[in-house]
């Protein structure tokens, strides 16, 4: 039986975008043994990683997109061959919907994902004086032109219901046969520790003053570890920068004693979908989040992690957690439980392959 063909559009080379991996790239090989043959465009290489994320380097970046428009172009005239088409959040990073407009024209089925309240403007440090060339308000477009639209969480479902009427929600999922607890060893310092990209480094100044507290009430018996492609140049005692690398993400994520995820209460974070949360949990790591958005869902505090606002709350629940074991194992293995029964891949896998059945069925 001939195998149903989809062009994956996205942004980044695979591997390298968080979203990326655990929104499609985790679920391709179970595709591809399951009738699909799957084909990436990525738009941003490896060489051209650097200079689109830096400040500055204009003509690189002039380089860049007109390479992308070309590449584009070309997976428009070609999508054709293909059954579907799904894009991770848009075809194109500059703020016209012309490629997906493109493709409907054509008549190709399309689905689109995202796992971000994607509508809202967000750009990154480096291009910051490139957002004039960024338009948010194009997702609504995006999303209307497509036949089925995934997102990660009800508050991103709501938004896109709006504009078309097949939205399904899959949420954010860990490969849990990757994600591994290793065996706790006693030690003598309890690490609390964050992960994420430079993007979201923002949120941790949030939890800064509470850190500081802690470090004065226990001294060397706590520190600190952050891990992302960026370092965190808050004056905290006891502070560790790791660069994130993929080949060493889950080692050097299971050092971490306590996890924590501090989000603003605002309308981006709202659309979140509690991925650095799901990280800890997934390793048994007991982790304490904002209670913002869909983190409100994920964790029932007290018994698979904890929720904290103020930070009144954030101390009570870290001392807790630093100062007893039983309650970091308790709260740490009912975490992984949570992700294995509703966020991991194999909870996830027959649903999402339902939906590609769905989409490519004649």
């Amino acid at each position: 039986m001939r195998k149903k063909k989809v062009l994956f559009l996205v942004a980044h080379r695979p591997g390298r975008s968080p979203g990326q991996r655990f929104r499609f790239e985790q679920y391709l090989d179970f595709l591809t043994d399951n009738g699909f043959e799957c084909h990436i465009s990525h738009l941003i290489s490896q060489e051209d990683d650097h200079a689109f994320y830096a400040n500055g380097r204009l003509f690189a970046k002039l380089r860049i997109l007109l390479k992308s428009l070309h590449k584009r172009w070309g997976d428009i005239n070609r999508a054709v061959e293909y059954d579907a088409v799904f894009l991770y959040r848009e075809a194109h990073m500059l703020g016209t919907a012309f490629f997906e407009k493109k493709l409907r024209q054509k008549g190709i089925k399309m689905v689109v994902d995202f796992d971000d309240s994607i509508w809202l403007k967000d750009v990154s440090n480096g291009n910051r004086h490139l957002g004039f060339l960024k338009r948010p308000s194009k997702t609504a477009k995006v999303v209307s032109l497509c036949d089925m639209v995934l997102v990660g969480n009800e508050y991103l479902a709501n938004y896109a219901r709006q504009y078309n009427k097949n939205v399904k929600i899959v949420p954010t999922t860990i490969d849990t046969d990757y994600y591994q607890s290793a065996e706790k060893q006693v030690k003598e310092t309890v690490c609390i520790g964050w992960t994420g990209s430079s993007t979201t480094l923002k949120h941790l100044t949030l939890a800064t003053p509470v850190l500081r507290r802690i470090r004065e009430k226990y001294g060397e018996k706590v520190r600190f570890r952050i891990i992302s492609d960026a370092p965190f140049h808050e004056e905290v005692p006891g502070l560790e920068n790791i660069s994130w690398k993929r080949e060493t993400e889950v080692d050097d994520l299971s050092e971490l004693d306590i996890g924590i995820m501090p989000l603003p209460d605002d309308e981006w974070s709202q659309g979140k979908c509690g991925f650095k949360g799901l990280q800890y949990m997934a390793l048994e790591i007991p982790a304490v989040l904002s209670p913002v958005g869909v983190n409100k869902e994920i964790i029932r505090d007290g018994e698979n992690g904890f929720l904290a606002n103020t930070a009144a709350e954030w101390e009570q629940k870290l001392f807790m957690l630093i100062e007893s074991a039983e309650l970091r194992s308790t709260l740490g293995k009912a975490g992984r439980i949570t992700v294995e029964k509703k966020y991991s891949f194999n909870a996830q896998k027959d649903r999402y392959l339902a939906y590609f059945n769905e989409l490519t069925s004649a």
